[in-house]
């Protein structure tokens, strides 16, 4: 069970805190059962899910993790998608998010930025790489600013640093 105070990732919402662990008066229950009243980060509002729930959930990273995360970026090899259809696209980068994984969203990351630097000249990314490619990053930074006790702003230049060098 998680500790109040303590920051986990909570499915597709990210990076939350735990404020309580409760029989929530708002939410009709058997007046038993536990839930997690979670506090996004960078979001407003607050989520409650049950103690048990089947949604991912795990706590965020500690910052050895991230700092061996952030050097293994040049050795990373990147996942590219032989094909250019948007459906296909899609599902290729939705697996990236299926493991909850820091390392699989850098390497999407990874992925579409090898991807636009190896563009025809004049071609910007898709619509379905940019979608992506956003929430990959919102995800990842804002775990590694935690993480790393930095910024979120300061957590980009870190990883388009190690990008560069790996050119």
């Amino acid at each position: 069970m998680y500790q109040v105070g303590q920051k986990i990732v909570y499915g597709s919402a990210g990076v939350c805190t735990v404020e309580a662990v409760e029989v929530p008066a708002n939410i009709p229950t058997d007046g038993q059962r536990l839930y997690y009243r979670l506090k996004p980060l960078h979001d407003a509002g607050v989520i409650y899910t049950p103690v048990d729930t089947t949604v991912f959930m795990r706590p965020v990273i500690t910052e050895q993790q991230a700092r061996q995360l952030l050097e293994a970026i040049p050795g990373m090899e990147p996942s590219i998608c032989p094909s250019h259809s948007p459906q296909i696209l899609g599902e290729h980068y939705k697996g990236f998010f299926r493991s909850h994984s820091c390392e699989d969203l850098l390497r999407l990351i990874k992925t579409v930025h090898i991807k636009n630097k190896t563009a025809a000249p004049g071609r910007s990314l898709s619509k379905t790489d940019q979608q992506y490619l956003r929430r990959a990053e919102d995800m990842l930074y804002s775990e590694l600013s935690v993480a790393l006790q930095q910024p979120r702003e300061a957590i980009k230049p870190c990883i388009d640093a190690q990008l560069q060098s790996a050119e």
